[in-house]
């Protein structure tokens, strides 16, 4: 199985993304990527993340643009409505996911195929960002675990703190200086192996392999927020 890459044919709208939003983020923000080596998989994959700020998925995409691998997200519906950015989204080959529909089964199978041509399916496992007053992940949704299993590709967890500081959740608002810093983990592939069967998965395999990935998830961001907090209290001695 090979995977796609940025040599790889894209659309227009992708690459004038990449053109204008690379430079973008690397004056406005600090880069603290740990974990990066994961996204190195000669396949497809499902990139599972936390949810923090509408600034994030623009985090994701700079971690993954910069390591060869290009992001395809499941988005909400409303943002393809949305002038300018929805072109760009269509142009770019995001998928549109309209939520308890027959359309959103048809975003799954969208996901499911290009997993499998090789691509890189960034998957939020919560669905929205998050609501919790400390910004831990909320329950997730199987979509994640589907794509995964269905497909047969590896989901690769991911956890990352500090578009919060640029965008508050559901806040309109943008903080771009003083620049923050985004910092990412990246974990290793999610244990699914004995999930899969040739079937169609049913409702306790998904639950099950979503209870995982939303543990290694929460683990990471565990992990980020800890070493973050011990920094703030060096700072502060």
């Amino acid at each position: 199985m090979s995977r796609v890459t940025r040599s790889d044919r894209l659309g227009f709208a992708y690459r004038m993304a990449a053109v204008i939003l690379r430079p973008f983020m690397v004056i406005i923000t600090r880069r603290d990527w740990r974990g990066t080596e994961h996204l190195d998989v000669d396949s497809g994959m499902v990139l599972a993340a936390n949810h923090l700020s509408w600034f994030d998925p623009i985090v994701i995409s700079h971690v993954l643009w910069d390591n060869n691998r290009v992001p395809r997200f499941l988005a909400k519906d409303a943002l393809f409505r949305v002038p300018v950015v929805g072109w760009v989204m269509r142009n770019a080959g995001q998928i549109p996911v309209v939520r308890g529909t027959k359309d959103a089964a048809v975003a799954v199978q969208a996901a499911v195929d290009a997993a499998a041509a090789g691509e890189c399916v960034v998957v939020y496992p919560e669905g929205t960002i998050t609501k919790d007053p400390d910004l831990w992940p909320m329950a997730a949704k199987t979509g994640a675990a589907r794509i995964a299993l269905t497909a047969g590709v590896p989901v690769i967890p991911m956890a990352h703190w500090g578009a919060q500081e640029v965008m508050r959740p559901y806040r309109k608002e943008f903080k771009a200086f003083p620049r923050k810093t985004m910092h990412v983990l990246i974990g290793r592939p999610v244990e699914l192996d004995d999930l899969r069967s040739s079937g169609e998965p049913d409702a306790e395999t998904l639950r099950k392999a979503t209870d995982r990935v939303m543990a290694a998830i929460t683990d990471l961001l565990r992990e980020v927020r800890h070493d973050q907090e011990h920094v703030s209290r060096g700072e502060a001695a």
